[in-house]
């Protein structure tokens, strides 16, 4: 026996003593008991009710188990009939067709367009307030003789495609292709042969017809193509139409408006309107009073035309806007409203002005946005300040004009102000030249006159005065040489000049066709020379090379190595039937990467800044 099995004896004795014979049977028990602790395999005995208790729960468990698995199936099955947001957007975009690139790119133009932060509805302010909308045209007592309204779509369309005048609208009055059957007055009739205009170019043909109809439009045609008479008469009509029926007395009026961006345009347009009033006046006509509102002009010459009443007022949005707030004019019988280089209107921030303007109107106009350049945005974006337009089109919107020879010439910063006097040796005076700065225009007047050269300069920090007099003598062949910023750019008439030249490149190339459309007007051929060098960016040197390609002219080989992204964009520009940038209308780039929009962003997050810390801006304390 072991050690272990007589010490648990000897304890067991001493608790309970069995009797002397049975003590060997307690000693066989405690072995066979020992040794079954000590086999590992030992299996406890468990009574039968014991394991039934065990096998019921073991049954009860297995239920509960079971149940749950009932219960996550069921809500797995919920869970499929009702999918969360992210399976449903991962379902849609696997049930979506695919979509190529090019309409990716489409699509992301077009929202572009559609979220353009600066770009509010056009209206007055009373208008917005109130939901004044106007449905139908103004109305005039104007109708083409018979034998044009009588003329079969066919045959309009024919004229208009012989004139390459492209017309969008509702309704569009038939082209006419003289003067005589736009029912003129006699004097203005005369007074257009005297002028040497005898036949209406192509905005004239198709625009005389819708402005005479009473119609709103928008005319995008090339500089020198004759715009400002397609406003011009009908306004003269519209004019004598209402003094005729009921005089004006003093104090009334105006009963035309013409809204310009720039001064020297303003007072171009006047004497256009003025050139035509006066054989009117002549003729036996009753007299019509014509205003130039514009500012560094003295208010009381213009307070004394006004008290006589006036029928026509041309005026730049400034003084005309503190005119009206001053109640010495008011907009009360005015019928007739154009806004003459419309796009540069707003892009020169008048576009609140115009709408405070708009709200001094006691009821339709008649409206009318004139410009060589208007993209797609302007276009759009004009269209909720009119009634039905009609958009008549004479070739791309922003395309050069393509009488005038574009020669472009790379040269070196430092040089360039001395090769500008061998620029001048290309043609006969008059010569106008552009630069982008005042700086710059004030530096190359003094050198040309060191150099014996007669001429004069015009920017915007000069007085009215030294301006007027720069232009008219000019104008009239006593200076040869006028130097000039972008003030002297739209709009305005220089019918001699055989040569423009671009002293800088401007960085939007909108300001490029401007320019250079000072030349090669009325038919006649110009030259325009632009100087480039690495100041400019490539994105402007792309646009002007696309232009040049445009309009079939030679390309320096400085452009022709540009890297171009837009060779391969023919299925974009398809697709979205837009060439080019629908925002500042350049051809060698689209809207995703233009500098113009770019541009305006920055300026308006400028402005949010200056509004919220104040004049000083933010100057980054924290």
């Amino acid at each position: 026996m072991s050690p272990q099995s007589s010490l648990y004896i000897r304890i067991l004795s001493r608790s309970h003593p069995p009797p002397a014979d049975s003590r060997r049977h307690i000693a066989i028990y405690l072995r066979r008991k020992l040794k079954m602790v000590e086999d590992d395999n030992y299996v406890e005995y468990v009574p039968v009710a014991k394991r039934r208790a065990m096998e019921a729960q073991k049954i009860l468990q297995r239920k509960g188990k079971s149940s749950v698995l009932e219960d996550e199936l069921e809500n797995s099955k919920l869970a499929e009939a009702k999918p969360s947001l992210l399976v449903k957007s991962s379902q849609l975009k696997r049930d979506q067709p695919e979509i190529s690139p090019t309409e990716q790119i489409v699509q992301q133009e077009k929202e572009m367009i559609e979220h353009l932060p600066d770009r509010k509805t056009l209206m007055s302010v009373r208008e917005l307030a109130k939901g004044i909308t106007y449905t139908d045209p103004l109305l005039t007592g104007w109708k083409p003789p018979l034998p044009i309204r009588r003329m079969s779509k066919k045959a309009c369309d024919l004229i208009r495609k012989q004139w390459h005048i492209i017309v969008d609208g509702e309704d569009i009055p038939p082209p006419i292709k003289n003067f005589k059957d736009m029912r003129f007055p006699e004097p203005i009739l005369k007074k257009l042969k005297a002028k040497g205009i005898v036949q209406p170019t192509p905005i004239q043909v198709q625009g005389l017809p819708v402005v005479l109809s009473g119609r709103d439009m928008i005319g995008i045609a090339f500089t020198g193509s004759g715009k400002t008479l397609v406003f011009a008469l009908p306004m003269v009509m519209i004019a004598l139409q209402e003094e005729i029926m009921m005089p004006i007395i003093p104090g009334e009026g105006p009963l035309c408006l013409i809204i310009c961006p720039s001064r020297e345009l303003a007072r171009q347009t006047y004497e256009v309107v003025e050139q035509f009033l006066i054989p009117m006046r002549e003729a036996g006509y009753p007299e019509l009073r014509l205003l130039l509102c514009i500012g560094g002009v003295d208010m009381r010459s213009q307070l004394e035309v006004i008290k006589k009443g006036v029928h026509i007022v041309v005026a730049t949005p400034g003084r005309l806007k503190d005119m009206l707030a001053k109640k010495k004019m008011n907009l009360d019988n005015c019928r007739y409203l154009t806004l003459d280089e419309a796009d540069r209107l707003v892009d020169l921030g008048f576009e609140d002005d115009i709408r405070e303007v708009f709200d001094h109107f006691k009821a339709q106009r008649q409206t009318l946005l004139f410009s060589a350049t208007m993209p797609a945005k302007i276009q759009n974006f004009a269209k909720s300040a009119l009634v039905k337009p009609v958009t008549v089109n004479v070739g791309r919107a922003g395309a050069a004009n393509l009488d005038v020879i574009q020669e472009v010439e790379y040269v070196k910063q430092e040089a360039k102000i001395v090769y500008l006097l061998e620029c001048l040796q290309k043609t006969p005076p008059p010569v106008l030249i552009f630069c982008e700065n005042k700086a710059d225009v004030d530096d190359i007047h003094e050198y040309l006159l060191l150099k014996g050269v007669e001429g004069v300069a015009v920017h915007g920090g000069k007085d009215q005065e030294e301006r007027e007099y720069a232009i008219s003598s000019f104008k009239a062949g006593k200076k040869d040489v006028l130097v000039a910023t972008d003030v002297a750019s739209k709009g305005l008439d220089f019918p001699d000049i055989q040569h423009v030249i671009n002293y800088d490149m401007p960085a939007e190339i909108e300001n490029y066709v401007h320019r250079i459309g000072r030349t090669g007007r009325c038919g006649k051929t110009g030259i325009a020379t632009t100087f480039i060098n690495k100041n400019q960016s490539e994105t402007t040197l792309l646009d002007l090379k696309h232009l040049l390609q445009e309009a079939k002219q030679r390309i320096p080989p400085v452009l022709a190595e540009l890297d171009d992204p837009m060779e391969d964009v023919d299925a974009i520009t398809n697709a979205s039937g837009v060439k080019g940038c629908a925002y500042c209308g350049g051809l060698g780039h689209r809207i995703r990467d233009c500098p113009k929009l770019e541009h305006q962003k920055s300026m308006a997050i400028a402005n949010s800044r200056r509004d919220y810390f104040g004049s000083g801006g933010y100057r980054g304390e924290i």
